[in-house]
């Protein structure tokens, strides 16, 4: 597949978009030990599981396929679906249309989910997400009669401190977790973003880590996570502030259906179409367009341009 110019990599997808860096990090997790010359395909999707940001990578290893994400928000439980959604296009990627119509039994390579959690919610070592938990009332019902599909995710905390063996056992993955440790410390001083990945960046160049990778990739590196950063806590910021607005209005008519039909406002303003007015924010498009696009108020952009321009460089 060719470039995509809307989808833009994270600094995660990019130090790993690279089969030698790729295979020892599947290694560190899988607790395998594959040669380096073992054959990798990379199979990563376009437009499924973000809006804009990539921070998503598949790829194809011996008999297996393999989708790898780094989270560093806080968890999405509905990831198990997103990835059996995900799973079935790289499936239409790999196999041809008319293969599945033959008699013979088709081999495909067998899935496996893994998400690197570098949030900042309290979490686990490690957590398995499966698909069957939003089944409800029926799975419990039903339970012991198979025919049910399942798709597990294994959640793998990769935070300083946390699962060292794993962390440690990837020299590239060692680093990046150092580095984003170092910003986020940089952070707790009250340095702005910008001068505080600069920095970490400039201490992990002297201490050998990462050192290759942000002297190639330093302009690089601090675009991607100073987007990335400011359109999280904007994000954050203004689903706040859009749930308040519904709990308002609810208390201000005093009904349950006032509640209701506030929270929907919340929502519909402030969390459902949140991702693309940053993006279109980002990419300088003008509040009257964005405006028009989305039905939404100049204020209520203006709002969320403030929030922006309050943790940008």
């Amino acid at each position: 597949m060719g470039a995509n110019r809307k989808f833009k990599s994270s600094v995660f997808t990019t130090l790993f978009n690279d089969s030698k860096n790729l295979l020892s990090l599947y290694n560190a997790i899988s607790g395998s030990d594959l040669s380096s010359d073992t054959h990798i395909e990379i199979a990563t999707l376009d437009d499924v599981l973000f809006t804009d940001r990539r921070n998503d990578i598949a790829f194809v290893l011996d008999d297996k396929i393999v989708i790898l994400i780094e989270h560093q928000s806080s968890l999405n439980e509905n990831m198990p679906l997103r990835l059996l959604i995900y799973l079935s296009r790289v499936y239409e990627k790999l196999i041809s249309n008319d293969a599945v119509y033959k008699r013979k039994l088709m081999k495909i390579p067998k899935p496996d989910f893994i998400v690197l959690y570098n949030g900042m919610d309290p979490f686990p070592d490690e957590r398995m997400l499966r698909l069957s938990d939003a089944y409800g009332d029926w799975e419990k019902a039903y339970a012991g009669l198979g025919g049910s599909l399942e798709l597990e995710v294994r959640v793998v905390n990769i935070n300083e401190g946390r699962n060292e063996a794993i962390v440690q056992g990837c020299k590239m993955l060692h680093g990046y977790v150092r580095f984003v440790g170092k910003v986020r410390e940089n952070l707790k001083t009250g340095q702005v973003l910008s001068i505080a990945i600069a920095k970490a960046a400039e201490d992990c160049i002297t201490k050998g880590i990462l050192s290759d990778f942000l002297k190639t990739h330093s302009s690089e590196v601090l675009n991607m996570l100073t987007t990335e950063w400011n359109a999280e806590q904007a994000k954050k910021v203004w689903e706040q502030e859009a749930r308040e607005e519904g709990r308002e209005k609810g208390r201000e008519e005093g009904r349950e259906e006032g509640r209701e039909e506030g929270r929907e406002e919340g929502r519909k303003e402030g969390i459902d179409v949140s991702a693309e007015i940053m993006r279109a924010l980002i990419e300088k498009t003008p509040i009257e367009d964005i405006a028009s696009r989305y039905q939404i108020s100049i204020g209520k952009i203006k709002q969320l341009q403030s929030v922006l321009s309050l943790y940008s460089s």
